[in-house]
C-alpha cells in the first residue's frame, strides 16, 4: 500500500504501521481517497491518478491525501476489509475528516466531482470561510 501526497508527491507508508493507523491517523486533519485494485496495471486505477495529478493544487487545498491498496498484501487486504472493498475490481472511497465514507465509486472519480463533494461537507465550508 502506498501513500499520496498530493502536492507532496509520492511517499511509502512505513512498513510496520499497523491498520489502526493509515485511516484514523487522518482523523480530524484530512480527507482521504482510497483507490483499491487488484494490481498496479489496472486501467481504471492510471485513470484516476492521471485524473488527481492534474489538480495537485486543489487537492492541497482541500487536505485530500490518496492512500491505494494494491494487490494482495496484507496491507492492502487489511484497508480494503476495514471498507468492505472488492479484491478484484476497482473502487474509490472518499473519507471525510470526521472518518466517514462520503463516496463509493466503482470507476474513476472526475476532480470537479470529487472537489464538489469536498466543497459541500460541513467542515470545507468553514474552511473556506476562514478563522473565526
Amino acid at each position: 500500500m502506498r501513500e499520496t501526497a498530493l502536492g507532496l508527491g509520492l511517499a511509502a507508508m512505513a512498513a510496520g504501521a499497523a491498520l489502526a493507523g493509515p485511516l484514523d491517523d487522518y482523523r480530524d486533519r484530512a480527507r482521504v481517497l482510497v483507490l483499491s485494485a487488484p494490481e498496479a496495471g489496472d486501467a481504471q486505477l492510471r485513470a484516476q491518478r492521471a485524473a488527481l495529478g492534474s489538480v495537485r493544487t486543489g487537492a492541497a487545498e482541500r487536505d485530500l491525501v490518496v492512500l491505494e491498496a494494491i494487490g494482495s498484501g496484507a496491507e492492502a487486504r487489511d484497508l480494503r476489509d476495514r471498507l468492505g472493498l472488492p479484491a478484484d475490481s476497482f473502487r474509490a472511497v472518499l473519507i471525510g475528516k470526521d472518518g466517514g465514507a462520503k463516496l463509493t465509486a466503482a470507476t474513476p472519480i472526475a476532480p470537479q466531482t470529487l472537489f464538489a463533494m469536498i466543497d459541500a461537507m460541513p467542515m470545507r465550508r468553514a474552511e473556506m470561510r476562514g478563522p473565526r
